[in-house]
C-alpha cells in the first residue's frame, strides 16, 4: 500500500510544523498584548493607552472592580488618586489557548510587603475580552524558605 495515497508521508509534516509555529507565534503575540497592558494600564495608569488592547466587550470576574470597559477606565481612575505608587512586577508570563496568566508581586507604595497576584485574561481575536485575578496577601513569616515568587 502506497502511503501518498492516503496523504500520510513527509509532505504532512510542513502543515503541522507551520500549524505549531503559527499557535506559537499567537501565544507569543498574546503575552505580548497582556504585558503591554498591564504595564500601561495598571503600572502607568494610562486608560487610554491599555484601552487599544481590550475587544470589544471586557467582562470583569474581580468582586471590587467594576465590569466593562468603563469599569476598567474607573478602576484606574480610582488606582492614580488612592494609590499613585502602585506598582505591579510581572514574575511570570503563561499562555495557553486564548489565555494569558501573569504571576504578579503587587504593591501599594515601596515599602509594602505587597501581595502575591494570578491574574488570567482571555483574549479574541488578539482583544482582550475578559479577566480573572486570585489575590494573596505576602505574610511576614512563612512555614519555609520558598518565598512566594
Amino acid at each position: 500500500m502506497d502511503r501518498r495515497t492516503f496523504g500520510w508521508g513527509v509532505a504532512a509534516l510542513p502543515v503541522a510544523a507551520t500549524s505549531a509555529s503559527a499557535q506559537s507565534s499567537t501565544l507569543e503575540a498574546n503575552k505580548r498584548t497582556v504585558i503591554d497592558f498591564y504595564e500601561k494600564g495598571l503600572n502607568q495608569k494610562d486608560f487610554e493607552a491599555a484601552a487599544v488592547h481590550f475587544g470589544p466587550r471586557y467582562i470583569q470576574h474581580n468582586p471590587v472592580a467594576p465590569d466593562g470597559i468603563e469599569g476598567f477606565k474607573a478602576f484606574i481612575a480610582f488606582r492614580k488618586e488612592r494609590t499613585p505608587q502602585a506598582h505591579g512586577r510581572i514574575v511570570r508570563v503563561f499562555a495557553e489557548g486564548d489565555f494569558v496568566i501573569l504571576h504578579v508581586h503587587a504593591k501599594r507604595d515601596p515599602n509594602d510587603r505587597g501581595t502575591a497576584i494570578v491574574d488570567i485574561f482571555r483574549l479574541e481575536n488578539g482583544k482582550i475580552v475578559e479577566h480573572w485575578d486570585v489575590i494573596q496577601p505576602v505574610p511576614e513569616t512563612m512555614a519555609h524558605g520558598n518565598g512566594m515568587f
